[in-house]
């Protein structure tokens, strides 16, 4: 989804429908994309088999499939065999190289062991035992000479081959462009199996598989964590009769469980370890989706290198960042929430048990700004002239796909007096209520230093926070934005209490962001769309973006199919921000919550109406939700579906749901067990069972109005269509309207007579008097008179004269597109070009619309304005815009 308030029309479904050869579109439409949903144990075999791969077998480790999946035609595979291993920390060192469009360096993975295994020592006749096993050979290879790398060497420039070791037979494979050439070893690549011994027999090598695409992987080896004086002040006292290789991995064993109150002393450990000097090389190969790395002789996981370098670099055409141009014209890259996450950015673990910490120094030309996912605010460090290097850090464990980064001639703008010069005056007198939010003295999560222990966050409503856009959006970033932060942030502080995180960039990204907005760990990301018009959208819209900082990253969803428990309730909270930020009376709140309401009805009806069954079902995996195969691999149901990108379902139901609760059990008792909940299970991941079973046990059962988690589930997550509690909801709220929306419905009916009066002179005689109505009453209007089979050009005229339609925000703008484009308004065909080159957050609608007008004229348009935008269009939005046009 594009924004917030699109709609999947009927018209351009059988377009979204059609399209075969092109990546789904995004997952993060205007939100934090947490994930994909995946399917697990018993459904994953069947599932790999579905994929045409016929060696396809589910092992305990690992599994095999085909390595050459069409992303535009098959789920997306996580390969990752987490329950051996599990990433605890990555340190990443990169260059950024606008000349060639990749970031290159190396990435240090510190390891912990996996939840499904008991540690093991290789010596011992005990094993791991594992469920379901079955093995994976690697085919025997010899290690080949590979241009050594100096750590300290500030860009490498050197050949490279993707797959650094193998045996002669198998360097013959490769082309000119160090690309492994399938065309010799198609039917040994998706027949061989690959080891993943789990020691009960000993005889062959323990495989660590990471999820990885579109990377150029030059070298793999073991890190010398012995090596670095001084550890043991944090670690046990070493063994010293132990082999050097047991000592290495009891040393990291010791620094990843580091209690929180060392968390800077983990952290300078974990930086020198990543500095220290390799101690042998280690085989590696990889494929389409994954990066497979064994340590010859090392059978178990537990003897595995717990520290290991990877030098890489990303490829131009990698999903997981977007190179392009900013307003400005100045070249930037950044990570735009692919479907991929950010396996195409470094080698990683994507599912979403795999919480970890992470450290990133990134160098860059000086006139660039690097912004990251980071609990403090970088200030560069100059290196050879011309040159910066920025370093951000996170403490907080959470999944890789959460990690993000920009980088760009980003200006910061501040305000004429930046509050931030003095927090005090950056924070607001707080209500009684407001004042502490923290329940008992002890968190549930994986240890880490955690801002719900600090009496000094629980009390702060305004983080830090700093907005970077190009120059020549500064004046729209003033009047629209920098003004709305900090009411938006004490707004939210003062429904759910303490921020997750310590402070907050948001940048204005390119024209081709494909959303309206994406947040990530102490990042927002906010499309240039939001900046027009009244203060309305960017208002509502920063608001569901702040949402997830609690709901989707500091919760996250245990099973990725459950993408409402981000989506829902982002948006049902951004209704509640929004109000609280305007400090609206609570009549006032309520009208418009229910105007909102209205709109978001109407939305889902659409979709429901034209979309499959099984897309429309919250809870896909129903009992199986939440199970993991033995590996910790699966496979992402409709991952790369390109109807997938198109789809509300998880925004819109799990909005009425949570609507449907708090309205049911009294907002009284609803927005405080909200706090509460936040409180016990921020820092960890939930399935839907944790949240309901939470709120109905603590509401007396007589108040509780006959719902239970199995009522609640079986209605509204595990069935297609419409929940029969919102069916009578909706029905009576349409038999009594709110006020609101009973001036729209008057306004249309003025504008349906307007349309039918002949003659100009009549018309002089009864001239309209139109109402002011607010941006989303002008939606609402005009989304009403898109039901009507016709508007005649002077109706059409009088309209955009009425409202200024023209320079309203870019969602009224979307419907006044829609309309134009419907009634084949020709005076506004520009203003649908505008749309279409400065609004493809949301454009990508209009194509379809454009295509099944069937008007030759509207299908010219629609190919000159692809032709002047497709070389900076995001690319999975442009390989659909491709299919509808051609």
């Amino acid at each position: 989804m594009y924004g917030s308030g699109l709609k999947l029309t009927q018209s351009l479904l059988p377009l979204v429908q059609g399209i075969g050869s092109c990546g789904k579109t995004t997952y993060a439409s205007g939100c934090f994309l947490f994930g994909k949903p995946a399917i697990c144990d018993s459904e994953l075999l069947e599932e790999i088999r579905s994929l045409s791969c016929d060696s396809a077998k589910l092992p305990t480790a690992n599994y095999t499939m085909d390595i050459n999946l069409d992303p535009s035609r098959d789920d997306l595979p996580l390969m990752a065999n987490t329950s051996h291993l599990l990433v605890k920390h990555y340190v990443l060192d990169l260059d950024v190289d606008f000349g060639s469009r990749v970031l290159e360096g190396n990435i240090v993975l510190f390891f912990g062991d996996g939840n499904r295994c008991k540690k093991q020592s290789s010596s011992s006749q005990e094993t791991f035992q594992m469920e379901s096993e079955e093995a994976y050979i690697l085919r025997t290879a010899e290690p080949c000479h590979v241009p050594k790398m100096d750590s300290n060497t500030f860009s490498p420039k050197m050949g490279h081959r993707e797959f650094a070791v193998f045996g002669k037979s198998d360097q013959d494979a490769f082309d000119n462009d160090g690309n492994h050439d399938n065309k010799e070893h198609d039917s040994e690549s998706s027949s061989s199996k690959y080891c993943c011994d789990t020691g009960n027999h000993g005889r062959e090598d323990f495989l660590l598989v990471l999820d990885c695409c579109d990377l150029s992987v030059l070298k793999v080896e073991e890190v010398d964590v012995a090596a670095v004086p001084d550890l043991e002040k944090f670690t046990k006292a070493p063994n010293l009769t132990a082999a050097p290789e047991k000592r290495r991995c009891e040393i990291v064993r010791d620094l990843v469980a580091l209690p929180a109150d060392a968390w800077r002393e983990q952290l300078d450990c974990y930086t020198r370890c990543s500095q220290a000097p390799g101690c042998g090389e280690l085989l590696f190969d990889s494929d389409k989706w994954s990066l497979q790395i064994r340590k010859k002789g090392v059978p178990t996981a537990a003897d595995f290198p717990h520290a290991i370098r990877i030098w890489y670099k990303t490829k131009p055409e990698g999903q997981s960042v977007t190179w392009t141009s900013d307003q400005d014209g100045r070249p930037c890259v950044y990570t735009m929430g692919s479907p991929i996450n950010n396996r195409a950015l470094f080698p990683c673990q994507e599912p979403p048990v795999a919480m970890s910490t992470w450290q990133a120094t990134v160098r860059a030309a000086a006139s660039f700004v690097v912004l990251m996912s980071g609990e403090k605010s970088a200030k560069p460090t100059p290196l050879r002239e011309g040159y910066m290097s920025w370093h951000y850090y996170v403490t907080m464990p959470m999944p890789a796909s959460t990690f993000t980064i920009a980088v760009g001639c980003w200006t910061e703008m501040k305000p004429k007096t930046s509050p931030l010069d003095d927090l005090t005056e950056h924070t607001l007198p707080l209500r009684p209520s407001d004042a502490d939010f923290r329940y008992g003295n002890t968190c549930s999560h994986m240890e880490y230093p955690c801002r719900f222990q600090s009496a000094s966050a629980a009390t702060q409503n305004i983080i830090p926070y700093r907005v970077f856009a190009p120059v020549c959006l500064e004046g729209a970033c003033r009047e629209a934005l920098l003004w709305l932060i900090p009411s938006c942030l004490s707004a939210a502080h003062s429904v759910l209490g303490t921020h997750p995180f310590s402070r907050l960039d948001i940048l204005i990204v390119p024209t081709n962001f494909p959303s309206l907005g994406m947040a990530s760990p102490h990042i927002i990301f906010l499309s240039q769309s939001t900046l027009t018009g009244t203060s309305h959208l960017c208002g509502t819209r920063l608001c569901h973006e702040i949402a997830h900082a609690w709901f989707g990253l500091a919760i996250g969803a245990r099973d990725w199919t459950e993408e409402w428990l981000s989506e829902g309730f982002a948006t049902h909270l951004e209704d509640i921000f929004w109000a609280e930020a305007q400090q609206l009376p609570p009549h006032e709140a309520l009208e418009q919550q229910e105007l909102r309401a209205c709109l978001r009805w109407h939305r889902l009806q659409d979709e429901l109406q034209n979309s499959p069954e099984g897309m429309q079902v919250l809870r896909p995996n129903k009992e199986k939700t939440g199970h993991v195969s033995a590996s910790g691999a699966s496979v992402v149901k409709n991952g790369l579906n390109p109807e997938k990108g198109f789809m509300q379902v998880h925004y819109l139901k799990g909005y009425f749901l949570l609507r449907f609760l708090a309205r049911t059990l009294g907002e009284e008792t609803y927005f405080p067990f909200l706090r509460k909940f936040v409180h016990l299970f921020h820092g960890q991941l939930i399935l839907s069972q944790d949240f309901l079973q939470m709120l109905l046990e603590s509401i007396p059962e007589n108040k509780r109005f006959g719902l239970s988690v199995e009522n609640i589930v079986g209605d509204w997550l595990e069935c297609p269509g419409i929940p029969k509690a919102l069916q009578e909801e909706r029905k009576a709220k349409d038999c009594s309207p709110s006020r609101l929306v009973r001036q729209v419905g008057s306004e249309v009916a003025k504008w349906i007579r307007v349309n039918r009066r002949p003659g100009k002179r009549q018309r002089r005689k009864r001239e309209a008097a139109f109402e002011k109505l607010s941006p989303d009453q002008i939606v609402l209007l005009l989304e009403w008179l898109l039901e009507q089979k016709t508007l005649s050009p002077q109706t059409l005229h009088r309209l955009q004269q009425t409202y200024h339609l023209q320079e309203q925000d870019a969602e009224v703008r979307h419907r006044w597109c829609e309309l134009v484009i419907k009634h084949k308004y020709t005076k506004a065909y520009d203003q649908v070009k505008r749309f279409l080159q400065e609004d493809q957050a949301m454009g990508i609608y209009l194509y379809g619309e454009l295509m099944v007008s069937e008007d030759a004229r509207l299908q010219q348009l629609a190919h000159r304005c692809f032709e002047l935008v497709k070389g900076h269009m995001d690319k999975a939005s442009a390989q659909v815009v491709t299919e509808m046009l051609f």
